[in-house]
């Protein structure tokens, strides 16, 4: 009797436990707003909390990720073994290429089971004994988040600087470190933007930012004296610009500058004059962009001025203003370029077409030759931190199939030498792996790049294979095709990565940008459409098996689709999105609203307001069946902050017509780009790839 009764007991749990779970419901509360004749009506505003202490919000938010966590409780054993594969593949102890900066040798080590990097350098030689300038996992230890952003060492190597972050709101405040008796001084600030060395070793300029995160004042600073004492150097007034401090690459200047997204100011100060005044190069003129390169008694100067995809021009340092520039790389309407200068070349990178190639020029002769690469699909990032005087350059290569690879170039004898690539562990095999491009048309006949990746004996051109198409497309940003051994895990279960280079990105050069902003947005999500339309029409996939995925501005792209063309997509991943766009751009106060206006438009003019609201995930939500939808927030995210998917999600819920999955997951520790330390991110990983397998019907 006593065991049936135990027998029932547990049976009566098991059913309790059993039950699904009951989505968390918002309350509505309306509020409005009246502009340009429209009344907003906003019904979950009241989510929107800057201090993030609202109870009622924290529990709604924390119903949520309850709510999140039983509806995917059924796939736990299948995220553990997502994440232990993952991190099986990782080389837990590494070591990072060796950077040689005068007489040291810096480099990072990693540590199995540990989260965080270790900053290392030695002295004279490889060969010398290692000092460690800073353990990340000592100084994160009793901290949920712990970021470090921007080291700046003294020219005589013996301080350290850097701003720190333990919440994920970006709000960093100074920290200096004397390497030579191991002490951190008093010397602190909050909140800095950068800092910059002066060559005295005891001065350095920083930005200081204001409550919307914008870095808008410069200051110099003397190690030891009062933050109260410093001097002010520059102060930006226009809301829409941003100012930041540099040393060039020959250490001789620093550069001051203020932008915003169309246009550059700048001013220069020899470095080893801290306390002498900063000299404009050229008065600031709307639309016009200018980047500078010292070299010896002449500024090389990158500029935009009648050369949408940049020019490269040469004046003397002393007379750097515009009607002195002589043109040393003319402008091509096909070709987007970049530079970077040493002693005695000119490095340029030329995007055109959608690839990037890498160009070397020597200074003197203006004789050129082009690097080499051995896929038609790749992407390569030269390296910033070698030496000005040195023949060699660093430069990063990866593809879609082939590991990150770190690669030494000589610029007079023309070898290479692979320095590192980054090892998979367990074996990995780029043969058995296929990657290619394809051109979807988009609607006006623009022809949209995209870049694929699948494993070779899993592939069948039927229309039933899993696809996972992803995408950014704004503020110029390249998406650019890059290794991933974490992607294996989707790769080697038969599914299909893809990457749509829409416009809005900077993939095909400056006019491919300016066709996906502003009054030219919706070139974005139609560009995407186009693409989804063009892999299920040459039977890569259906749209029963197709998953898209986009973040942050990426996130606003895949909240706009979803509302546009909701049946042709059977799961959405939308990772920090930027769904609520026209109440955000409605704020100022926000973190970078202003500076925003020459992205999307300032919705206080009504053609720019119409235009954003026509389009604005959150105010486009209908009554209609959605895709399976799963979002990921921050909660201390000062770029897109995380009331815009709590709301997001609750006007789904209220409104939808199905019953796929909506799921919330917000990150409680962590702000923008998710979790600090290294494990605890690939969890969100493994978390997003169950969410995958689980609606695709791939099991355990």
């Amino acid at each position: 009797m006593k065991r049936t009764l135990i027998l029932l007991i547990i049976a009566v749990i098991l059913v309790s436990c059993a039950k699904e779970p009951v989505p968390p419901i918002a309350k509505v509360l309306p509020d409005t707003t009246f502009i340009h004749g429209v009344i907003l009506v906003d019904n979950y505003s009241w989510l929107k909390d800057k201090t993030r202490t609202n109870p009622e919000v924290l529990d709604y938010i924390n119903a949520e990720n309850k709510y999140t966590k039983q509806k995917m409780r059924h796939t736990k054993s299948f995220q553990k073994k997502l994440y232990k594969e993952i991190i099986s593949r990782m080389k837990d102890t590494d070591l990072s290429v060796p950077v040689k900066k005068d007489n040291y040798y810096y480099y990072s080590r990693r540590e199995k089971d540990k989260q965080y990097n270790i900053y290392c350098r030695k002295k004279g030689s490889l060969d010398a004994k290692e000092e460690i300038y800073l353990d990340v996992n000592k100084l994160a230890k009793g901290y949920n988040y712990y970021s470090i952003y921007y080291k700046s060492i003294s020219t005589n190597h013996r301080y350290l600087a850097y701003g720190l972050d333990t919440t994920g709101s970006e709000k960093y405040s100074l920290v200096i470190k004397d390497l030579e008796k191991g002490e951190y001084l008093e010397d602190t600030i909050s909140p800095i933007g950068d800092i910059t060395w002066a060559n005295d070793n005891k001065t350095f300029f920083y930005t200081l930012e204001d409550e919307t995160g914008r870095s808008h004042k410069v200051y110099r600073h003397i190690l030891g004296t009062d933050e109260k004492e410093d001097e002010l150097i520059f102060t930006e007034e226009d809301e829409k610009f941003w100012c930041w401090t540099r040393k060039t690459k020959n250490r001789k200047y620093i550069i001051m500058a203020s932008g915003s997204k169309t246009t550059t100011e700048r001013w220069f100060l020899k470095a080893d004059d801290p306390f002498g005044e900063f000299k404009l190069i050229e008065p600031r003129e709307n639309g016009h962009k200018y980047y500078i390169l010292p070299h010896e008694d002449k500024f090389y100067i990158i500029t935009n001025d009648n050369a949408k995809n940049n020019k490269l021009v040469v004046t003397s340092i002393l007379h750097p203003s515009k009607e002195y520039w002589r043109e040393v790389i003319p402008h091509r309407d096909s070709v987007y370029i970049g530079v970077d200068i040493f002693e005695d070349h000119l490095v340029i990178s030329e995007l055109s077409g959608g690839l990037e190639k890498l160009r070397i020029m020597e200074i003197d002769s203006e004789e050129s030759h082009y690097v080499d690469f051995p896929e038609p699909i790749y992407t390569f990032y030269t390296w910033s931190g070698t030496e000005f005087d040195s023949p060699i350059l660093r430069y990063t290569y990866e593809s879609l199939v082939t590991p990150y690879s770190i690669i030494d170039y000589n610029m007079k004898t023309r070898e290479k030498e692979i320095m590192k690539q980054k090892e998979v562990v367990g074996g990995y095999e780029p043969a058995e792996y296929i990657s290619e491009r394809f051109f979807a048309k988009a609607n006006d006949g623009t022809e949209i790049p995209i870049s694929l990746v699948h494993k070779k004996d899993l592939f069948q051109k039927n229309g039933e294979n899993p696809l996972y198409l992803t995408a950014y497309g704004a503020y110029g940003d390249r998406f650019d095709p890059y290794f991933s051994s974490a992607r294996l895990s989707l790769l080697n279960r038969g599914v299909i990565y893809a990457i749509a280079h829409v416009r809005g990105g900077g993939e095909m050069g400056k006019t491919w940008y300016d066709q996906g902003k502003m009054l030219n947005k919706k070139n974005t999500f139609t560009d995407f459409i186009a693409c989804t339309e063009f892999l299920i029409s040459e039977k890569y996939t259906n749209k029963d098996k197709l998953i898209i995925d986009g973040g942050s501005a990426g996130g606003l792209l895949i909240g706009a689709v979803t509302n546009m063309q909701p049946d042709l997509f059977h799961g959405v991943i939308a990772d920090v999105p930027f769904v609520d766009i026209i109440n955000t751009m409605l704020d100022p106060t926000l973190s970078a609203v202003v500076s925003e206006y020459e992205e999307w438009g300032n919705p206080t003019d009504k053609e720019y307001f119409d235009y954003i609201l026509s389009y604005s995930p959150y105010d486009n939500i209908e009554a209609k069946d959605y895709p399976n939808i799963l979002v990921l927030a921050g909660f201390y995210d000062p770029r897109v902050n995380y009331w815009e998917s709590a709301k997001w999600i609750a006007k789904l819920r209220a409104t939808k017509t199905d019953d796929n999955l909506l799921l919330l997951q917000t990150n409680m520790k962590a702000g923008h780009g998710g979790s600090s330390g290294r494990y605890d991110y690939l969890k969100e990983v493994a978390l997003t790839y169950s969410f995958i397998f689980d609606i695709l019907g791939i099991e355990e």
